[in-house]
């Protein structure tokens, strides 16, 4: 798979590169501003963008704008945002526009590998991968909306769920059965109120529902 990296910290963009290619990856150009990535991607047409959410030349949400036209102009391209804290709302506003190839991760995530790889190649393959400090804040501002109805063993699913993490690896994480996290994930898709739709549009309409975008 070929990325484009976007990051303007010329250290953090050759460790980027570098577990990258540790992971599989062909790194097709790299950039260290939005327009700089707007240009690389238009060129590489990359099977994922890997951008930082703050950039020049204001160091507030470039990168956030950039993803968001990366996905007007190039439909389907896997993104995923990386930032020094958690902002979730960034997070919300790229799921948001759409549902699939997109992740939120904090740049610390890159220092376990394996795992930062993993969550990458996911949203490359078209899923979705938050952070677990994002989940965890999420979790801590829905005490008042429908997610309330949950049980906290559901919203432990959900909120792994929101992670991207599928029925066997929330299984894997929960040490139960796979059945018994289908029967949960039933549940949660019954009291969030979601229409009868295939399994996976209804995944992706719980997790937007725990970010808050409710108008997706």
């Amino acid at each position: 798979m070929r990325a484009v990296i976007a990051e303007d910290s010329v250290l953090l963009r050759v460790g980027l590169i570098r577990v990258l290619e540790m992971g599989g990856f062909q790194v097709a150009a790299e950039a260290g501003d939005a327009e700089g990535l707007l240009a690389a991607v238009a060129e590489h047409r990359p099977d994922l963008a890997l951008i930082d959410v703050r950039m020049p030349p204001g160091f507030t949400d470039e990168g956030v704008r950039a993803a968001l036209e990366i996905r007007r102009r190039w439909p389907g391209t896997p993104v995923v945002l990386l930032s020094q804290y958690v902002e979730e709302r960034y997070a919300a506003d790229l799921l948001s526009a759409n549902t699939s190839g997109v992740g939120y991760l904090l740049k610390q995530r890159v220092a376990d590998v394996a795992d930062f790889v993993a969550a990458v190649r996911r949203v490359a393959d078209g899923g979705t991968a938050l952070d677990p400090q994002v989940v965890a804040q999420l979790l801590l501002r829905r005490d008042s909306d429908p997610l309330a109805r949950l049980t906290p063993r559901e919203r432990e699913v959900l909120g792994l769920m929101a992670e991207g993490r599928s029925n066997a690896g929330i299984a894997q994480a929960l040490v139960v059965g796979e059945s018994a996290v289908a029967k949960h994930i039933n549940n949660i898709f019954t009291k969030l109120d979601l229409p009868v739709a295939d399994a996976d549009h209804r995944r992706v309409l719980a997790v937007l529902r725990f970010l808050g975008a409710s108008g997706a």
